[in-house]
């Protein structure tokens, strides 16, 4: 296991093909305030709402630690103490988990540049929206990274309702040119599965304060690079009681996807 505090002296550099994960440092984003899901879980975060008998958030963790990736900051906002007893230190995981704690809403933007002093010598990093799951391969989404050589990369999914969420539209190198607001309406789309690989130099981007991570920072990076990368696998979010719901009766499939996603590859479980 990695130590809390060697933390501070690892770096990130360029992902040689057969190299480890483990010194490549993970945000994951677990402020929210879970407003849409209250009627379902009222008393804690959204993020540990049960999915099966353990916290959704452990999902992620699992995730993580099964692809080799071991250092963990939680953005935490809304009941972070709560996160915070669940999960500790990580240990238990064998992954080290460390806390950037905000006293006010600052957005998922404003969250990241909170987390920066976590990062001191990061090159990279990857961030992932808590509440929700995409199942893909993290190594392959750093090698598309670097060969594209973008201020960042997104790993999005294609859905037959995209109704409620935002769309991603991409060119022929798998550039995105525009976001676009959600319709509203039924229709096929792709979509932002909530998973990122940043360059160190999107943070002078994101001022202080409270910002929005899709609505402000992504769009104004577009002139800068950033590209996508499809992803096959399952999706699902959390953000609503219909889809929690959902969640719960995919639980099994949820959890292989998180824990053996090194085993069986990329793009191999069913599809939302």
């Amino acid at each position: 296991m990695i130590l809390l505090g060697q933390m501070e002296n690892m770096t990130n550099t360029t992902l040689p093909k057969d190299s480890s994960l483990q010194d490549f440092p993970a945000l994951l984003l677990v402020g929210g305030l879970g407003t849409r899901l209250r009627p379902a879980v009222s008393s804690t975060p959204k993020p540990l709402a049960l999915i099966g008998d353990i916290p959704f958030l452990q999902l992620l963790v699992l995730q993580l630690r099964s692809q080799g990736i071991r250092r963990i900051v939680m953005c935490t906002g809304f009941q972070s103490g709560q996160i915070k007893d669940e999960f500790g230190d990580g240990s238990k995981w064998d992954v080290a988990i460390e806390y950037s704690n905000e006293t006010s809403p600052l957005g998922t933007a404003g969250a990241i540049k909170l987390a920066a002093g976590f990062l001191p010598q990061a090159t990279e990093f990857l961030v992932l929206n808590g509440d929700s799951f995409l199942e893909l391969d993290f190594r392959e989404l750093f090698r598309f990274h670097h060969a594209h050589h973008g201020l960042a990369t997104l790993a999005v999914h294609r859905v037959k309702d995209a109704a409620r969420y935002g769309t991603v539209q991409l060119d022929a190198q798998n550039r995105i040119f525009r976001f676009s607001e959600k319709l509203g309406t039924p229709a096929p789309g792709t979509i932002n599965g909530g998973v990122y690989i940043f360059n160190r130099e999107v943070l002078r981007y994101i001022p202080e304060g409270p910002v929005s991570l899709e609505k402000d920072i992504l769009p104004s990076l577009l002139e800068h690079g950033v590209f996508a990368l499809e992803q096959n696998g399952m999706f699902i979010d959390i953000g609503t009681p219909e889809d929690y719901a959902r969640a719960q009766a995919l639980y099994e499939n949820l959890y292989q996807a998180a824990v053996l996603r090194s085993q069986v590859g990329p793009n191999k479980s069913g599809s939302r």
